[in-house]
């Protein structure tokens, strides 16, 4: 049976799907850092193909990210090839603690604010700093006042310093003290239906995927083809939900059960999606 993407991680029309470059980075966090971070064109343009994704598709795709600074051309041994650049690195790195351990704050744990003033004259860091927040998980308590569970604080500092932002910000933590219910207010501090939703499409489209799975004989290649698309999935999801305590989320927080699937599908189809990886990075 051949392996293909999902729908979500398919190649539209022209190939520039905005799913592909992350289903790339994927790919790369995954594999390339422990084969000395360097992947070679042939090994990428037939993993790829597993996934359903031609060749020139891929070719462009890995231009955008080499324009972003996201991958950069390397020869190892005379073959052409990817690494990923330091910075990608570090943010894969802290990728995968969000990934792969779900953490999530009690309601003791506390809160953590930012504040920020910028001045007019360098708006693009006001920008900066408000999409860095955006991605951390952070909801908005008012202008200029961003909050979120207090165990982002470490990585938070080390995000923000990453960025050189640290000279236009603010970094307080403590207790929500008064006044009003919490629970509206979270609600109103982030898009919590918005959040709902994306975890019911999540349960919706890889609920059969581990009824699949469930199956059992699931071989490497058709576990590639499962495993990268989910993953790519759920890499964004506990970036928009930064962990709230679950007592001030909606009784029965698809956020829960979809953490529950990924869990299952990662430990069933991680190890053999990996066997399948790396036979072919290293015939390629």
């Amino acid at each position: 049976m051949t392996a293909k993407a999902e729908p979500s991680a398919a190649v539209g029309a022209g190939g520039r799907d905005s799913r592909l470059g992350p289903l790339i980075i994927t790919l790369f966090g995954l594999y390339a850092r422990g084969e000395h971070n360097w992947l070679s064109v042939a090994s990428l343009i037939r993993l790829m193909a597993d996934l359903g994704v031609e060749a020139q598709a891929v070719r462009s795709a890995v231009s955008r990210l080499k324009r972003r600074g996201v991958l950069r051309s390397e020869r190892h041994e005379g073959a052409a090839g990817y690494a990923v650049a330091d910075s990608t690195l570090e943010v894969l790195a802290e990728g995968d603690i969000r990934i792969f351990e779900r953490n999530r704050a009690a309601a003791d744990d506390g809160w953590l604010v930012v504040v920020f003033s910028v001045p007019e004259s360098e708006r693009d860091k006001r920008h900066a700093l408000r999409t860095a927040l955006t991605r951390l998980g952070f909801g908005t308590a008012a202008p200029g006042v961003w909050v979120a569970p207090g165990i982002l604080a470490d990585e938070t500092r080390r995000t923000l310093k990453r960025l050189g932002l640290t000279p236009y910000v603010d970094i307080f933590t403590g207790d929500h003290f008064a006044f009003g219910d919490l629970s509206a207010k979270v609600r109103a501090w982030w898009d919590l239906d918005e959040l709902t939703a994306l975890y019911a499409d999540f349960l919706a489209r890889y609920g059969p995927v581990r009824e699949r799975a469930a199956a059992g004989g699931t071989a490497p290649r058709e576990a590639f083809g499962m495993y990268l698309p989910m993953l790519t999935e759920w890499r964004r999801l506990p970036y928009r939900d930064p962990g709230l305590p679950l007592s001030l989320l909606p009784r029965d927080w698809d956020g829960e059960r979809a953490g529950a699937l990924f869990e299952e599908l990662d430990g069933t189809l991680r190890a053999p999606a990996r066997e399948h990886a790396l036979s072919v990075i290293h015939t390629a």
